[in-house]
Protein backbone atom coordinates (compact mmCIF):
# COMPACT_ATOMS: atom_id res chain seq x y z
CA UNK A 1 0.00 0.00 0.00
CA UNK A 2 0.90 3.19 -0.59
CA UNK A 3 2.20 5.83 1.95
CA UNK A 4 -0.12 8.40 1.39
CA UNK A 5 -2.85 5.88 1.76
CA UNK A 6 -1.39 4.37 4.47
CA UNK A 7 -1.30 8.51 6.38
CA UNK A 8 -4.62 8.64 5.41
CA UNK A 9 -5.76 5.38 6.88
CA UNK A 10 -4.52 5.82 10.22
CA UNK A 11 -5.82 9.21 10.44
CA UNK A 12 -8.90 8.04 9.91
CA UNK A 13 -8.27 5.13 12.61
CA UNK A 14 -6.97 8.50 15.00
CA UNK A 15 -9.98 10.38 14.50
CA UNK A 16 -12.13 7.47 15.69
CA UNK A 17 -10.16 6.56 18.19
CA UNK A 18 -9.93 10.12 20.02
CA UNK A 19 -13.93 10.08 19.49
CA UNK A 20 -14.34 8.23 22.17
CA UNK A 21 -12.56 10.21 25.45
CA UNK A 22 -14.06 12.84 24.09
CA UNK A 23 -10.76 14.52 22.99
CA UNK A 24 -12.25 17.37 20.34
CA UNK A 25 -9.19 19.10 20.15
CA UNK A 26 -7.03 16.38 18.70
CA UNK A 27 -10.58 14.92 16.65
CA UNK A 28 -10.99 18.83 15.14
CA UNK A 29 -6.92 18.19 14.42
CA UNK A 30 -7.59 14.97 12.08
CA UNK A 31 -9.20 17.65 9.44
CA UNK A 32 -7.50 19.62 7.06
CA UNK A 33 -8.56 23.57 8.46
CA UNK A 34 -11.82 23.22 8.03
CA UNK A 35 -14.02 20.31 9.84
CA UNK A 36 -17.00 18.79 8.32
CA UNK A 37 -19.75 16.28 8.88
CA UNK A 38 -22.63 15.71 6.27
CA UNK A 39 -24.92 13.18 8.46
CA UNK A 40 -26.50 10.59 5.40
CA UNK A 41 -30.06 9.32 6.95
CA UNK A 42 -30.76 13.12 8.39
CA UNK A 43 -29.19 15.36 5.69
CA UNK A 44 -27.62 17.65 8.49
CA UNK A 45 -24.69 19.13 7.75
CA UNK A 46 -22.24 20.67 10.16
CA UNK A 47 -19.46 22.98 8.74
CA UNK A 48 -16.84 24.85 10.44
CA UNK A 49 -15.21 24.43 14.04
CA UNK A 50 -17.66 26.02 15.72
CA UNK A 51 -20.79 23.45 13.89
CA UNK A 52 -18.97 20.40 14.65
CA UNK A 53 -18.33 20.96 18.30
CA UNK A 54 -21.57 21.60 18.91
CA UNK A 55 -22.13 18.32 16.65
CA UNK A 56 -20.21 17.02 19.34
CA UNK A 57 -21.87 17.81 22.34
CA UNK A 58 -25.41 17.66 20.90
CA UNK A 59 -24.27 13.76 20.25
CA UNK A 60 -22.91 12.93 23.37
CA UNK A 61 -24.86 14.49 26.03
CA UNK A 62 -27.90 12.09 25.34
CA UNK A 63 -24.59 8.89 24.76
CA UNK A 64 -21.83 9.73 26.91
CA UNK A 65 -20.02 6.29 26.30
CA UNK A 66 -20.78 6.67 22.73
CA UNK A 67 -17.92 4.12 20.77
CA UNK A 68 -17.04 2.84 17.64
CA UNK A 69 -15.66 -0.72 16.78
CA UNK A 70 -14.05 -0.87 13.03
CA UNK A 71 -14.84 -3.64 11.59
CA UNK A 72 -13.21 -2.74 7.74
CA UNK A 73 -11.32 -0.10 6.47
CA UNK A 74 -10.39 0.46 2.87
CA UNK A 75 -8.90 3.76 0.81
CA UNK A 76 -9.56 4.18 -2.74
CA UNK A 77 -8.73 7.83 -4.69
CA UNK A 78 -8.91 10.45 -2.55
CA UNK A 79 -11.24 8.34 0.53
CA UNK A 80 -11.34 6.23 3.03
CA UNK A 81 -14.55 4.38 3.32
CA UNK A 82 -14.75 2.21 7.05
CA UNK A 83 -17.41 0.44 8.06
CA UNK A 84 -17.80 -0.05 12.38
CA UNK A 85 -20.57 -1.06 15.02
CA UNK A 86 -21.70 2.27 16.91
CA UNK A 87 -22.76 1.81 20.77
CA UNK A 88 -24.11 3.58 23.30
CA UNK A 89 -25.98 3.96 26.20
CA UNK A 90 -29.07 6.54 26.73
CA UNK A 91 -27.82 7.99 29.95
CA UNK A 92 -28.65 11.87 28.84
CA UNK A 93 -31.58 13.71 27.72
CA UNK A 94 -32.51 13.35 23.53
CA UNK A 95 -33.54 17.08 22.41
CA UNK A 96 -35.48 16.86 19.25
CA UNK A 97 -37.16 19.86 18.16
CA UNK A 98 -39.27 21.06 21.11
CA UNK A 99 -39.32 17.67 22.61
CA UNK A 100 -36.95 15.94 25.24
CA UNK A 101 -36.71 12.48 25.54
CA UNK A 102 -35.89 11.24 28.91
CA UNK A 103 -32.87 8.84 29.39
CA UNK A 104 -34.33 5.22 28.73
CA UNK A 105 -30.99 3.68 30.15
CA UNK A 106 -30.69 1.12 26.97
CA UNK A 107 -27.56 0.46 24.83
CA UNK A 108 -27.42 0.56 21.27
CA UNK A 109 -25.46 -1.30 19.11
CA UNK A 110 -25.69 -0.37 15.27
CA UNK A 111 -23.75 -1.35 12.22
CA UNK A 112 -22.77 2.00 10.16
CA UNK A 113 -20.29 2.93 7.51
CA UNK A 114 -19.13 6.77 6.64
CA UNK A 115 -16.75 8.06 4.02
CA UNK A 116 -13.70 10.37 4.83
CA UNK A 117 -12.94 12.02 1.67
CA UNK A 118 -9.20 13.64 1.53
CA UNK A 119 -7.77 16.85 -0.92
CA UNK A 120 -5.73 15.22 -3.48
CA UNK A 121 -2.21 14.76 -2.32
CA UNK A 122 -3.04 14.62 1.23
CA UNK A 123 -3.79 13.34 4.48
CA UNK A 124 -6.00 15.28 6.27
CA UNK A 125 -9.80 15.03 6.37
CA UNK A 126 -11.95 17.03 4.30
CA UNK A 127 -15.37 15.96 5.44
CA UNK A 128 -16.74 12.90 7.49
CA UNK A 129 -19.79 11.06 6.10
CA UNK A 130 -21.34 8.87 8.24
CA UNK A 131 -24.17 6.65 6.27
CA UNK A 132 -26.70 5.49 9.30
CA UNK A 133 -30.53 4.57 9.61
CA UNK A 134 -31.69 6.75 12.78
CA UNK A 135 -34.24 4.40 13.20
CA UNK A 136 -32.16 1.24 14.27
CA UNK A 137 -31.17 3.28 17.08
CA UNK A 138 -34.71 4.40 18.19
CA UNK A 139 -36.21 0.66 17.88
CA UNK A 140 -32.90 -0.46 20.08
CA UNK A 141 -33.64 1.82 22.78
CA UNK A 142 -37.60 1.13 22.75
CA UNK A 143 -38.98 4.48 21.46
CA UNK A 144 -39.57 3.82 17.87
Amino acid sequence: MHDLAQRRIQCVLDHMALEIPHDWDAVIATFDGHPRYELYGTGTVFDGEEAVRGYFHMSRVPFPDQANEVIAIAHADDTVLVEFWLTGTHLGPIKLGGTVIEPTGKAFRVRMAASFEFATGRDKILVERPFFDQTMIAQQLGLG
